[in-house]
This record gives C-alpha cells, sequence and structure tokens, in this order.
C-alpha cells in the first residue's frame, strides 16, 4: 500500500516537472490560439486615396470650337467646303485637248518647245546651213516677236534660259510674254565684216535678242535699260544667266556691234562659256 502511494507521488512529481519545463508559446510545436479579435477578410474594399482617382482629360478645341459654332451657319457644301472636288469634265477636256495641242506643236522633243519641222536648210556660202532646222515660235511659253529658224540644242538652251533665268528675273514687274527677236539664222560672217569667218547665225546655232516685253505692255529694250534702273539689274542678271546654257554670251559691254541686244549661240569654247 506504502508502496503503491509512493509509486503515485513520483509519478504526479515528473508531470510536474515537465509543465515547468515547458517550451514557450513562441518556439513551440504545439499551435497558439489566434486572439479573440474580429476578423479582416483579404478582399475587404479599400477606400481610395483623392490623388489615386484618375484626371479627366481636358476638353479638346475641337470639341469646344463646335460648341462655339453658331447654330444658323449653312452646312458646309461644294462652295464652302474644304475638301477638294472633282473638276467638271468639261475643264479636263479642256485641259486634255490644250496638252494635246501643244503635243502636236512641239519640236526637239520638248512639249515647252513650240514651232514646227523645217529640215534641210542649204546656205549660199559654203560654211552656212543647218542639216535638222526647226522654226521656233515660243519657249517655256513665251511667245517670240517672230519665228526665229536654228537648230535643235540652241532652241534647247534658249528655252532652258527663258525657264531658269528670264521668267524668275522679271516675275515681279512681269512676267514676261514676249522676246524681241533681233536676228535668227543669217547666212553672213560676223558683224557682217568682209572677210570675216562664219558667224553662228549662219549656222542655226544663234539668237539674238533686243527685249523683253511684260504682260502690261512695257517693252524693257537692251539699249534702254542696261544703264537705268530699275531694268539695269534685271538685264545684267538676264545676261549672267545666259551664260552657261550657251557657249558665247555677248552684250552691250562686249563692243559696239551688241549696244542694243544680247548675242546668245551654242558654240564651245575649249576654256568654257566665254561671255562678256
Amino acid at each position: 500500500m506504502i508502496r503503491g502511494w509512493r509509486s503515485l507521488l513520483v509519478g504526479l512529481v515528473a508531470v510536474s516537472a515537465t509543465s515547468t519545463h515547458a517550451a514557450p508559446p513562441e518556439s513551440s510545436l504545439v499551435p497558439v490560439a489566434r486572439p479573440s479579435v474580429a476578423p479582416i477578410l483579404a478582399f475587404a474594399a479599400v477606400v481610395p486615396d483623392a490623388k489615386m482617382r484618375p484626371e479627366l482629360r481636358p476638353v479638346s478645341p475641337q470639341v469646344l470650337a463646335v460648341a462655339a459654332r453658331p447654330t444658323d451657319l449653312p452646312l458646309l457644301g461644294p462652295d464652302t467646303s474644304l475638301m477638294p472636288y472633282l473638276r467638271p469634265k468639261s475643264l479636263e477636256q479642256e485641259a486634255f485637248f490644250k496638252r494635246r495641242k501643244l503635243r502636236k506643236g512641239s519640236v526637239c522633243g520638248d512639249i515647252d518647245i513650240q514651232g514646227k519641222p523645217v529640215g534641210k536648210v542649204p546656205g549660199k556660202i559654203k560654211a552656212c546651213g543647218i542639216q535638222e532646222a526647226v522654226q521656233i515660235t515660243s519657249v517655256s511659253g513665251v511667245v517670240l516677236s517672230r519665228p526665229s529658224t536654228m537648230d535643235c540644242g540652241t532652241a534647247i538652251a534658249l528655252n532652258e534660259w527663258v525657264d531658269k533665268t528670264v521668267k524668275p528675273t522679271f516675275k515681279r514687274r512681269g512676267p514676261v510674254v514676249e522676246l524681241q527677236v533681233a536676228a535668227h539664222y543669217a547666212c553672213r560672217t560676223r558683224n557682217n565684216r568682209k572677210g570675216a569667218r562664219i558667224s553662228e547665225h549662219g549656222k542655226g546655232r544663234a539668237i539674238d535678242i533686243s527685249g523683253f516685253k511684260l504682260a502690261d505692255g512695257e517693252v524693257v529694250t537692251v539699249l534702254n535699260g542696261w544703264r537705268k534702273n530699275p531694268s539695269q539689274s534685271q538685264l545684267i542678271k538676264v545676261w549672267r544667266g545666259a551664260c552657261g546654257p550657251f557657249g558665247t554670251v555677248l552684250g552691250p559691254n562686249s563692243d559696239r556691234y551688241h549696244r542694243d541686244h544680247f548675242h546668245l549661240d551654242t558654240a564651245r569654247h575649249r576654256r568654257g562659256p566665254f561671255c562678256r
């Protein structure tokens, strides 16, 4: 009996010692009960901050313009619309026939050079004449005061000079509508001097221009305008512009034979264009 009570007493002491040295909650393997507080749901709605709210875009100028437009204005139509509209067929046909006419009257393979082919022009002097001559009536939309005979090389140079130099130079004052032709093909010697070499005019490679007729009827002449303002600067500019398309350019400063016109020819020189 006494031995039984001793065993019971030893067991109680062992249990008490085990409880006293038990591991704390932080290191215990036994799960700890949650504190009795109200649970927070993971999907609970969060109230957004005022700074996190998206800003509204400003109203576009187009919307404001439409809103400010008076209601009594007429709607846009063919006469007031900014959208392109088809041209009437009559205008298209007119432009077609005009271009067709220009193409039919063009020579030297350029629609801007108007005239007719002449063919071979024999010369009265041995060194004169043109193998394939053309008679030019206008270049780059500018009429010649009289039909002028030359070869295609000279016609092409004349067209380039008028298009790139003459027309832009007189644009504000003009436009230029006519070239005053002083001379074109002529079987003669240089400056008509006896025993001189054949002129480039006798080979169809030269043309002399004495003036420029403007749209209002005014004629700017080389004789009167070369040393007078405002024509002086313009005439000097077109004279310089000819030096390149043409191989020889002579003006009032060259000699007394050219005081009233520009001599332009397509002769080529070893040292480049000769311009005086």
